[in-house]
């Protein structure tokens, strides 16, 4: 467990392994799962990013190939471990060094709802930004609309 007094080591991308996902920094094909969400109005809805504010390929590319190489933020990919595919993403980000805490942020396509993937995914996570990060809250902004949020 990290001491109260290190800072946070983002740049370390773990592989974080549970009984239905692993958790595990990006991958090129992982791009064709993030182009059906942005496709996906029930994700546009649930995450209020409004569907003609899609990125465009490059920018998508861009965005995810640095994912890896950011060190003020930690975001993996969900893999479904029944299928080995990639089903959305998990992000601890918007690290606050004063109050040790940081925002957290999911997303799971189509593929990945309604079977408990999130919910393993969204343990696993936080557990590592606890036990590993040392940090000392984790906030996510719900809206009230978003029954599978309102749940984590």
């Amino acid at each position: 467990m990290l001491s109260d007094q290190a800072t946070p080591d983002f740049s370390i991308k773990p592989t974080l392994t549970g009984e239905r996902v692993i958790l595990r920094p990006f991958v090129d094909d992982d791009l064709d799962t993030f182009r059906a969400a942005v496709a996906d109005p029930e994700v546009s809805r649930l995450t209020g990013s409004p569907a003609d504010d899609a990125p465009d390929e490059e920018r998508m590319r861009s965005w995810y190939g640095s994912r890896n190489a950011q060190t003020d933020r930690l975001d993996l990919a969900v893999v479904d471990r029944a299928t080995g595919a990639c089903v959305g993403e998990v992000v601890l980000n918007n690290w606050d060094p004063g109050n040790r805490n940081c925002n957290f942020r999911t997303l799971l396509t189509a593929a990945g709802r309604d079977r408990g993937l999130g919910t393993e995914a969204v343990r696993l996570v936080v557990g590592h930004g606890f036990e590993r990060l040392g940090l000392h809250r984790i906030s996510l902004e719900v809206f009230a609309f978003n029954p599978r949020a309102r749940r984590v």
